[in-house]
């Protein structure tokens, strides 16, 4: 039976309700628990005097050393038996390891590098000086003390006229000039020490701030889980949506389908793959630094206007909302937790042995390569000169068109350009002519720039769109075979009528080209006076993408910009989206913008369901693919697929509409594409797709690989049985032959 003792500082452990969950659950469990404070400790007997829960009353006992230590009382107060507790690590596991005050934690991350993307930019406070040159770049601040708690002490600054400044705490607004605020200031500061950030803010439709609490802890297997994910909304009035200060909590799913809509599935995966992914990396750096494991965080996040994440704070041993009775929960993990830690701590002590070997193994290494990026930055900083779109000049207005990536090349410039600017891009997949004449009702003068798609199906669509809005800037992303049986399968006929872009826009504009595509040599630019750059990886171009690499959950790639490399990141996967990035790129350096703010807005907002990756139980990895689907789009996800896949590759394709005659050739390409890329298992679904699956085969595919079905329940019915650990999916098809039903299921069946 595994002995789990309650260290705590409160004498009583009637005081500590928790104490009393605690104890039913490990009874249930199986597992002897009991209460105690440093001072009980006797090392000469190895004993304890201890409370027990028994008969519905603590009794007080001799015990034996536990087997595992649950440490919940408060650091601070337990700090004057710091001799005593340090002596019983060095003899018992505990459970529950600092992992340090706000600061030392983003500190933590910011040096590994790989969350350091989520981190708000944070400066300690050493004087008054220091804050206002802060907010001299970033207008609204949060200035708040580093070991804060429960929503306390929290001031948000901005500056309102010339002279004075709005501050707000708790829901109390007051305007200071700057003598009085910078006695507040001086009085915090006299106090303790305090940080400042910019002040990122998520605001819910009806105008209340918002944030995410993302609770995740080690279970009785040792591995982490999702306790519980849930938004904190602000009462009316307030800008702290902390508990503790009047805000409330709601239930994830409908809140993030009444925030978001189509986007809320994607959103709640991303939370959830966020917060598991980050509790591994502290839990890695934890063991490097400390040779100790964590088993307990709470993470608070935000959404900007991108829906990219932005760490607010990461707390070790969190609380739980009492909305939700989740208190039981925590003590379920905790308690299995404890028991795992109590049967396998020669285990994790190896694995920390192996952790800390490896990383000073790698340590030389990563100081060169830090010191590489750190010379490269110092260049491009030097080097990039912001040129400024003079006021006079006409605003640019960028259309968007191409058989593929449209809207990933449209989401890649808007992000760009709304780091400088107010910018009007147009919604989604919003791309028809009645969609044109309601952005042209709502661009107004407000606007800096536009960032528009145009569709088209048919000739004279786009010629349409011009006489709606004429762009001074295009970008034909390439010519391929959406829609090419409206053309009478004639490529041609496709190029012709995206030329209509070329022929609609301001002739004196910018005209962005795809230099490897071969179908764009049929576009007419003959007539055309402005100016024509181009974009390229395989081919030389203007704007040429090199050293292309797959990352976890993007990708990098370098390109040189007035003469200097600089490395991009996007985070979405796939080589042909480096040609959506390199549109936006182009735009935007043409424009003026640097290469530093360039790649900031690389970190976009990803179209849903555009090459989504979700991370399933069973080390399962699904490819969500499903908006559009034609041969080339076909072609580069099975890339993404055979890039990322750790084992087997899974193939789940469906139907491709309006290729008309070019049907059966491009299906019979499809299939041999995925005998080529070898992949292990092949599923098409829908009306006669299994032509892919019998092109396969006659390849040489072996055929008791390759599914067929015209029923998703039967689909979903094989997947059961077929899928395994490892596995790496893609499910591939346009949004009309609901696909994404595919999706969820499996996300649902093997979700972490």
């Amino acid at each position: 039976m595994t002995i789990i003792g309650m260290l705590h500082h409160r004498l009583d452990p009637r005081t500590v309700l928790k104490s009393y969950a605690f104890a039913a659950v490990a009874q249930a469990e199986g597992a002897q628990f009991f209460y105690f404070t440093p001072k009980s400790v006797d090392f000469d007997k190895r004993s304890i005097r201890g409370k027990v829960y028994e008969n519905g009353d603590w009794h007080e006992k001799m015990l034996p050393f536990p087997d595992v230590i649950y440490n919940a009382g408060s650091p601070e107060k337990l700090s004057v038996s710091k001799d005593i507790i340090e002596k019983l690590k060095k003899e018992i596991p505990f459970t529950t390891h600092s992992i340090g005050n706000k600061w030392n934690v983003m500190k933590r991350l910011k040096e590994a590098k790989e969350f350091e993307s989520y981190l708000i930019p944070t400066e300690v406070v050493e004087n008054v000086s220091l804050l206002h040159n802060f907010m001299a770049y970033y207008k609204k601040v949060v200035f708040k003390p580093i070991d804060g708690r429960k929503g306390k002490g929290i001031y948000f600054i901005s500056k309102v006229g010339r002279t004075n400044f709005e501050v707000k705490k708790d829901r109390e607004t007051t305007v200071y000039s700057q003598p009085q605020l910078d006695e507040l200031i001086r009085e915090q500061l006299s106090a303790g020490t305090f940080i400042v950030q910019p002040y990122i803010q998520s605001v819910t439709k009806s105008g209340q701030v918002y944030d995410f609490r993302l609770h995740v802890q080690k279970n009785g297997e040792g591995k982490w889980v999702i306790t519980t994910i849930y938004p904190r909304i602000a009462p009316n009035g307030s800008i702290i949506p902390n508990i503790n200060n009047g805000g409330f909590t709601n239930y994830l799913d409908p809140f993030l389908e009444q925030e978001f809509k189509e986007e809320a599935y994607d959103i709640r995966r991303m939370l959830e793959h966020f917060s598991l992914s980050l509790a591994r990396h502290l839990d890695e750096i934890q063991k490097e630094q400390f040779g100790e494991v964590i088993d307990e965080i709470g993470i608070d996040v935000g959404l900007d206007d991108q829906r990219k994440i932005w760490m607010y704070e990461v707390n070790w041993r969190p609380g739980c909302p009492p909305a939700f009775y989740l208190e039981l929960d925590v003590v379920i993990n905790t308690i299995g937790y404890a028991m795992y830690l109590a049967k396998n701590q020669k285990q994790i002590k190896r694995e920390i042995r192996q952790q800390k070997k490896y990383k000073d193994s790698a340590e030389v290494k990563d100081l060169v390569e830090e010191a590489l990026v750190e010379e490269a930055l110092v260049k491009e900083k030097t080097l990039a000169k912001e040129k400024i779109l003079a006021k006079e000049r006409a605003i640019p207005i960028t259309a968007i068109t191409g058989s593929a990536g449209k809207t990933t090349s449209k989401a890649f410039l808007a992000s760009i350009l709304s780091q400088k600017w107010n910018i009007f891009e147009s919604k989604d997949y919003w791309n028809t002519t009645e969609h044109t004449k309601k952005h042209k009702e709502e661009i107004n003068a407000s606007h800096e720039a536009v960032v528009l798609e145009y569709g088209m199906a048919y000739p004279g669509i786009i010629t349409n769109h011009c006489s709606i809005i004429q762009p001074n800037i295009s970008i034909i992303t390439n010519i391929g075979l959406a829609h090419v049986g409206n053309f009478d399968g004639d490529i041609r006929g496709v190029a012709k009528a995206k030329s209509e872009l070329i022929h609609g826009m301001d002739q004196n504009g910018l005209l962005i080209l795809n230099k490897d595509d071969d179908n764009s040599k049929y576009l007419e630019t003959q007539q055309f006076k402005g100016k024509v750059l181009t974009v390229g990886v395989h081919r030389t171009a203007d704007y040429k993408a090199y050293d292309i690499q797959y990352k976890d959950i993007g990708m990098t790639f370098k390109i040189k910009l007035h003469g200097q490399e600089t490395l991009m990141y996007i985070p979405i996967l796939g080589e042909h989206h480096v040609y959506n990035a390199l549109n936006a790129v182009a735009v935007a350096d043409y424009l003026g913008f640097s290469p530093e703010v360039i790649k900031a807005g690389l970190n976009f907002k990803k179209p849903p369901r555009r090459l989504t990756i979700y991370n399933c139980r069973d080390d399962i990895t699904l490819i969500d693919d499903t908006v559009h689907s034609h041969p080339q789009g076909v072609r580069a996800a099975i890339d993404v697929l055979t890039n990322i896949a750790k084992k087997r590759k899974v193939a789940i394709i469906g139907q491709m509409r309006e290729l008309g005659d070019l049907r059966e050739e491009e299906y019979r390409k499809v299939g041999e594409y995925i005998y080529e890329q070898d992949i292990d298992l092949f599923i098409t679904y829908g009306f006669r797709t299994e032509e892919m699956g019998t092109a396969a085969k006659a390849k040489g595919m072996d055929p008791s690989k390759i599914y067929h079905f015209l029923n998703k329940d039967e689909l979903h019915a094989l997947l059961e049985k077929v899928i395994k650990p490892h596995d790496t999916i893609l499910v591939k098809g346009a949004s009309k032959t609901n696909m994404f039903d595919t999706v969820k299921f499996l996300d649902q069946k093997y979700q972490e």
